[in-house]
């Protein structure tokens, strides 16, 4: 935890329940109704964006200009020079656009909270099932419509018995991301397609034990290493460093998982 008193890490959470409040209209108001899809990669693969992606995130940013000024904000849709602040909000609006398209409900709103370039608070929220994901200061905590519980994640500590998953096999950055993945699936009881944001926060709360991907950005991963330490679990770049920045990313709800993980991914 970064040096940050209890009362002070209760406003900063307390504001990003307040941002996933103000953003579910306007998603659920495009989820599952008609709306353009724009590709934003200029040719190179498939990045779709959509209206609602960008209106979320502008309200985020209402809301944050309007109380916290001086704070940095990064976000997927409009981006962000946090190069010297010192508290930056990181944004998602829409992570997993893809199902969203679909009108499968395994995307979420990413809302994160760094300091110094250090995630100090995350919070997923799937208003579409009810589901909100979040990190305390201590511990991390699940709530959808019959009330709330802090979770934990599970213990496995063998590839052997692991349930490993990722977005999608297409989604690596490089060809030899993609082996590497091949030849850890093959080493674990079972591996799942799909997910996105919403797979890590299962991992949070003890259903899947695995996740690896690669080609992440700041704000695909930033605000849910929080959820996922604070239950128990462990989330680092291929090479056993800090993932907040994106790149390659392993997340292990058992801690004791990941030198097995890591010798693997490192070839």
């Amino acid at each position: 935890m970064a040096d940050i008193g209890r009362d002070e890490f209760e406003t900063y959470l307390a504001f990003a329940h307040r941002l996933a409040d103000a953003t579910e209209e306007t998603v659920l108001r495009y989820f599952r109704s008609e709306y353009s899809v724009e590709d934003k990669s200029d040719g190179d693969g498939y990045d779709p964006v959509t209206a609602a992606d960008r209106e979320v995130e502008e309200v985020i940013r209402a809301e944050i200009a309007a109380a916290w000024p001086e704070h940095a904000v990064a976000g997927e849709e409009f981006g962000g020079d946090v190069s010297d602040a010192e508290f930056c909000w990181i944004i998602d609006p829409i992570d997993g656009t893809r199902p969203f398209i679909a009108g499968l409900p395994t995307w979420g709103t990413l809302i994160g909270l760094s300091r110094d370039g250090k995630p100090l608070l995350g919070l997923m929220n799937q208003p579409y099932t009810g589901e909100r994901f979040w990190s305390g200061r201590d511990t991390a905590h699940y709530r959808n419509r019959d009330g709330e519980q802090i979770i934990s994640t599970r213990a496995c500590s063998t590839l052997g018995n692991a349930l490993l998953t990722t977005p999608s096999p297409d989604l690596f950055a490089t060809a030899d991301d993609k082996e590497r993945f091949d030849i850890l699936s093959e080493q674990v009881r079972m591996r799942l397609f799909g997910g996105d944001c919403y797979a890590y926060c299962l991992l949070a709360a003890g259903h899947i034990d695995l996740i690896v991907e690669s080609g992440l950005a700041p704000y695909d991963i930033a605000p849910l290493i929080p959820i996922i330490e604070r239950a128990g679990g462990c989330v680092t770049s291929w090479d056993g460093g800090a993932a907040a920045q994106g790149g390659h990313a392993v997340a292990c709800g058992d801690r004791d998982l990941r030198d097995d993980v890591l010798k693997v991914l490192r070839g």
